[in-house]
């Protein structure tokens, strides 16, 4: 955690700013280690401090050793309060907050509470989250493990899998087997469609059966200690039709095309280019309604995203950086046919990237 406070202070001092309150639990974890459900840390340029209440006081203590903790109680001592006087201790002017992740109710106790301090609240954007776009070595363990999991899960269940099965059977299958393979518990609810319900991008689970020869598609991860894993596949039971022969191997070959040219300073848009461009050419632009991916971590979507371009501004966007984790995961969608979606996780390299899913596809 030592280099984590150390990036984020440099950054702080390259933006001006003598401190910032972070609150997003993702954003809070990846910066102290503090796993708990409740709590805000306090970074300044020498002061690293942690408030959270009595039920966590222990496991601050053992998660979070670089963090001095100053506890909540409520009502007596809330965080505003323990704020203002932190901000006093360490003759603070201007503390940052972070402005997505600040609901209107909590920025309305804070300004209340400071109102006659001489502490002026800052909404800043994006500060963590761009310092978890790379990861650093410990994440990348953690994530080849929640990624293996997932690989081992959907490996065992297809073969078990029966046309007179349902979506919500088939996705309890894969939920036990990540358990069982040794995930904390699932990363998204799990996506099991099939047929007409596999263009629905984010479809749910159903009483429908899985019927054959027809698509399903199937979305699933293992979350392991925090961190996300993000797996599709299409698959069909049975003899698939030469329609889903077609659009596989389209989808197929687009996330091949997209994968053998990720590398970094690729900007994010031409990183979506590499499939869609090839998908529009085979007639099915218009079919393919999402971004290629996105950033894979703490949260299940975080940056980068790899996305379309406004008209314009192709030229313009954030670019591939070394270690990031980004998903690549192409799609067409039929309406009433169904769809087709392939995703793989991939590590983006000094000269490339390795594609880290292993499932077979």
């Amino acid at each position: 955690m030592n280099d984590r406070l150390s990036r984020l202070r440099a950054v702080l001092a390259e933006r001006g700013l003598p401190a910032l309150l972070v609150s997003a639990p993702a954003n809070r974890r990846y910066m102290s280690g503090f796993s708990g459900s409740n709590g805000a840390l306090l970074i300044t340029a020498e002061a690293a401090l942690i408030f959270t209440d009595g039920r966590y006081v222990i496991q601050v203590g053992r998660e979070a050793p670089d963090f001095s903790l100053r506890e909540i109680v409520i009502p007596d001592r809330p965080l505003s309060e323990l704020l203002i006087e932190a901000s006093v201790e360490l003759n603070l002017r201007t503390v940052g907050i972070e402005a997505a992740h600040v609901s209107v109710a909590e920025h309305y106790a804070l300004a209340k509470t400071m109102f006659d301090s001489p502490v002026e609240l800052d909404p800043v954007e994006g500060i963590v989250e761009s310092l978890r776009e790379v990861k650093d070595a410990d994440e990348l363990a953690t994530l080849r493990k929640a990624i293996a999991i997932t690989d081992a899960a959907i490996t065992a269940v297809i073969p078990q899998l029966r046309p007179d099965m349902t979506e919500r059977q088939a996705a309890w299958m894969l939920e036990v087997a990540m358990h069982e393979g040794g995930g904390d518990t699932i990363s998204f609810p799990i996506i099991v469609a099939a047929g007409p319900n596999s263009a629905l991008p984010h479809a749910r689970p159903s009483n429908d059966l899985l019927g054959e020869g027809r698509p399903i598609i199937i979305d699933m991860g293992a979350l392991l200690d925090g961190y996300h894993a993000d797996l599709s596949r299409t698959i069909c039971l049975g003899e698939p039709d030469a329609q889903f022969r077609t659009i596989y191997g389209i989808v197929l070959e687009a996330q091949q095309r997209a994968l053998a040219g990720l590398r970094p300073e690729l900007r994010c848009n031409a990183a979506d280019a590499l499939a869609r461009d090839y998908i529009t050419a085979a007639g099915y632009g218009e079919q393919f309604g999402h971004g290629l991916g996105h950033g894979v971590g703490l949260d299940i979507h975080e940056g980068p995203s790899l996305r379309r371009a406004a008209v314009g501004r192709e030229q313009n966007g954030p670019r591939l950086q070394a270690g990031n984790v980004t998903s690549v995961e192409p799609g067409i969608y039929l309406e009433g046919w169904g769809g087709v979606r392939i995703e793989d996780l991939a590590l983006i390299t000094a000269d490339g990237c390795e594609v880290l899913s292993k499932a077979d596809k």
